[in-house]
């Protein structure tokens, strides 16, 4: 089952919903390997379930790298002045960002 992280993270507004948040993206992480061992998508492009970054470090990388890229806001994106909206912003793209 799929889960919409895209609204879970815009939801995250304290500690709490952060660390649903961080585990819903884990679950999400640990569903897309399962997936990938019994039908493997194509090395080209995304995984089953969107991720772009196959180990811990890419995604981190890339949350790194929009995360600053993002830091004044983008044409589509507007920085939220909550701060655990904005980690759970950062690291849900880490997932697809490249």
């Amino acid at each position: 089952m799929a889960i919409d992280l895209h609204a879970l993270a815009d939801a995250v507004d304290d500690e709490q919903s952060f660390l649903g948040f961080l585990a819903a993206l884990a679950a999400d992480w640990h569903e897309e390997r399962d997936i990938e061992a019994l039908k493997p998508s194509s090395p080209y492009g995304p995984g089953a379930l969107g991720w772009e970054n196959g180990t811990v470090g890419a995604v981190l990388e890339a949350a790194v790298s929009w995360g600053e890229a993002s830091i004044a806001g983008l044409p589509l994106y507007e920085k939220p002045a909550n701060s655990w909206r904005r980690a759970a912003h950062i690291l849900l793209a880490g997932k697809f960002y490249e």
